[in-house]
């Protein structure tokens, strides 16, 4: 739906209305999330009913991680804003190409401040094949260049009414939308399955080299849950005091410079300049990446003379990525069998390389997403102008580690972890593989020239 000539060149069957006469003819509505003078920062609450902002919008669904909430007397006062199964929420300011399908999960959330709701009613649509259809890149442009703004595109509900829809005859319309909403049930799917993943690797590295679990159970005569006796060998049975308290006896006290054989930052913003950007390339590393693990995708590309000239700054499989100015406290790991075989980190980011000989990328990722990693990381941030991660907290000694076997025992970690590592980075390519399918398919199939039943065999191959 790129052109009006595209429009017209629609198969039989299909018909062209305009969202708001969907809307319309539904009995459902677009509008606008509460304004500013209607709902207070202040009014935000810890516990209650959700409200959806901007950031917790993405084509695969509403995020409820870190979601804001209001009151139930404040969610009963604007009622009118709550959100329906089947409703579709947009951002109204920045990326107003985004929006997102409510399921009956979301039922009843508030269309917070920032946001635009479109509810179909019962209209002649499927809401699974309207949202496919608005999370088409075609569609998703038209949003763009219609949106208000030289500087912030701005979404309205006239722009969105205006916006046309290719229908197909219903029976297809249904097809498209299951189609659609199978692609992204999956790639939920394994984007839960890597966070369960992840949370139990976490769990591993807090009960060994936190709360140590295995020592304390050796020291009270038990033996140590969840391992077997060649591991349990590796830990203690007493503890001794240390400067940071009661470590394992004969572990030591160490820093992330200790363990690593270089910390370099990424380069200056002067030296990374949208002229130097092409269309394939060297990727760079940026905030965006440093989500769940890493996200080995949507980059923008240097090419391979200018990644050289910021050879400090590049970046391998096994390094880790940290934001140290701005967004602080992300960090991602390039995985082994990454897409790329070198990255450069942004001004943004410093990139640690592991000295094997003291520890291994996974223990130090583990330790740095931890608790006592964060909170290390944050401790000494300056406060001057942006928040940025001060160099010499990379000298602060802070990680627990042992002696005698440290690299037995933390081998031993590294052979329980690079297992669910290796799984999260199959699952991870497994979602680009059906993202990209999505975005191929999609086009195609709201233009008509990709029917259902290609489609399906498709799907089928990679589901």
């Amino acid at each position: 739906m790129a052109s009006e000539d595209e429009l017209q060149l629609l198969p039989d069957g299909w018909s062209i209305k305009t969202l708001g006469e969907l809307c319309d003819e539904g009995g459902g509505d677009i509008q606008t999330g509460p304004f500013g003078s209607q709902l207070h920062s202040a009014d935000y609450v810890s516990a209650g009913v959700p409200s959806i902002m901007p950031t917790n919008i993405s084509v695969e669904g509403i995020q409820a991680e870190g979601i804001a909430r209001i009151t139930r007397q404040d969610g009963e006062r604007l009622q009118r804003y709550r959100v329906r199964a089947g409703d579709i929420v947009y951002s109204r300011r920045g990326d107003v190409e985004k929006c997102a399908l409510a399921t009956d999960k979301e039922d009843g959330w508030l269309c917070g401040t920032g946001c635009l709701r479109v509810r179909l009613g019962n209209a002649p649509a499927d809401p699974d094949f309207v949202h496919a259809y608005l999370s088409s890149p075609s569609v998703r442009a038209w949003i763009v260049r219609h949106s208000i703004g030289a500087t912030m595109p701005n979404l309205n509900t006239g722009i969105l009414r205006s916006l046309p829809v290719a229908l197909p005859p219903p029976e297809e319309t249904r097809n498209i939308g299951t189609i659609w909403q199978a692609l992204i049930n999956k790639t939920n799917q394994l984007a839960s399955m890597n966070q369960k993943l992840e949370a139990i690797a976490q769990a591993i590295f807090k009960s060994w080299f936190v709360d140590f679990d295995p020592v304390r159970a050796k020291a009270e005569g038990r033996e140590p849950e969840s391992m077997d006796a060649a591991t349990a060998a590796l830990f203690p049975s007493e503890f001794q005091e240390s400067e940071l308290g009661t470590i394992p006896k004969g572990w030591s006290i160490e820093s992330i410079g200790d363990l690593t054989l270089r910390v370099s930052m990424g380069p200056f913003g002067s030296n990374i300049k949208t002229d130097n950007f092409v269309e394939k390339g060297v990727p760079i590393i940026r905030g965006k990446n440093l989500r769940d693990g890493f996200i080995d995708d949507d980059f923008v590309f240097l090419s391979d003379g200018k990644a050289d000239e910021l050879r400090t700054a590049n970046a391998f499989a096994g390094d880790i990525v940290i934001t140290h100015r701005g967004t602080l406290g992300q960090v991602g790991r390039i995985p082994e069998g990454s897409r790329f075989p070198r990255y450069v980190v942004s001004q943004s980011q410093m990139v640690l390389t592991v000295d094997s000989r003291r520890a291994t990328s996974l223990f130090l990722y583990y330790y740095l997403i931890s608790t006592a990693g964060l909170n290390q990381l944050l401790a000494n941030t300056s406060q001057v102008g942006v928040p940025a991660i001060a160099r010499p907290t990379m000298s602060v000694k802070a990680i627990r580690l042992p002696m005698s076997e440290r690299m037995e025992l933390i081998h031993a970690f590294e052979s329980l972890t690079s297992a669910l590592a290796s799984r999260v980075n199959m699952n991870s390519t497994s979602i680009r593989t059906l993202a990209d399918l999505r975005d191929t398919l999609l086009p195609r199939l709201i233009s008509g020239k990709l029917r259902v039943p290609e489609a399906e065999k498709l799907v089928e191959a990679v589901l």
